[in-house]
């Protein structure tokens, strides 16, 4: 734990989360996409950007002591991006087999996850107060992007499904795992579940929007689908900057200005 006294780091769960969470996923995969292979930068060169550019973004977050959403949501953005590369790596230059990407990247994160409880006792979201515990979620989220990618890129292949027959499976198994929490399963566990088949739900939205007619896709291409999720993205991102509406901790009444303090909650697929 780190002397420094912080405020939760990570927004309430709400459906402006999910909703940005999802967005956040297809631009990791469109806008990748886009730099690696329409404008010819090599996936080499673009991991190695996108890499440093999300070091520099984590950087600031951590420095902060607060949730603040343009901030959170950038590392967000860039997570999904390097997650992506991570896999894409992986497959197309070291040409891994996508089951052994997926089985990898699963026993990683059980790993990451293990640690992370051995260590602070928790794996709530609403506990992200210290360094300690920053490092862990930010560790766990770049997995569960690098799994949610191998993940979706395997069922396709698998499937031989195209691009708009693959946004069911992800979509379905979300709507079962927001139903077992409803049932009262373990709101720890749906949570995360829910975080890594939004991943390939994500990027399959985007290869469906992106890909030429005659592949099954919309064909609004990669920078167009890119640029609209990202303004969707900066729209809600502005919205709850405003609102304040997902921020976790309250204000102390009877203050000056309203000190804010953490208000501790279960970890839920939605709070109201």
């Amino acid at each position: 734990m780190t002397g420094r006294r912080m405020l939760n780091k990570v927004p309430e769960v709400t459906i402006f989360f999910w909703t940005i969470k999802v967005l956040c996923t297809s631009v990791g995969e469109s806008f990748a996409d886009y730099i690696n292979e329409t404008l010819s930068f090599g996936l080499a060169h673009t991991t190695v950007l996108f890499t440093a550019v999300f070091a520099v973004a984590l950087l600031i977050q951590f420095r902060l002591n607060r949730y603040v959403p343009a901030v959170y949501w950038l590392n967000v953005v860039l997570v999904s991006v390097v997650g992506t590369l991570l896999t894409d790596n992986l497959t197309d230059g070291q040409h891994v087999p996508l089951w052994i990407s997926t089985t990898v990247f699963a026993v990683l994160l059980a790993v990451v996850f293990a640690v992370w409880y051995a260590r602070e006792r928790t794996l709530s979201i609403h506990s992200i107060n210290s360094t300690s515990r920053e490092g862990y979620y930010w560790l766990a989220v770049l997995v569960t992007f690098a799994l949610g990618t191998a993940v979706g890129d395997w069922t396709i292949e698998l499937t031989g499904w195209g691009p708009g027959q693959s946004i069911l499976l992800p979509a379905g198994l979300i709507a079962s795992v927001f139903l077992a929490w409803r049932l009262g399963a373990g709101p720890v566990l749906t949570f995360w579940l829910a975080y890594i088949l939004t991943r390939p739900l994500g990027a399959n939205i985007g290869d469906y929007l992106g890909s030429t007619p005659t592949d099954g896709g919309v064909g609004l291409g990669t920078f167009g689908t890119s640029m609209i999720f990202l303004g969707a993205i900066l729209a809600v991102v502005v919205y709850l900057s405003i609102t304040g509406t997902d921020r976790t901790e309250r204000h102390t009444p009877g203050t000056p200005h309203g000190d804010a303090v953490d208000m501790p909650a279960d970890d839920a697929f939605v709070n109201n």
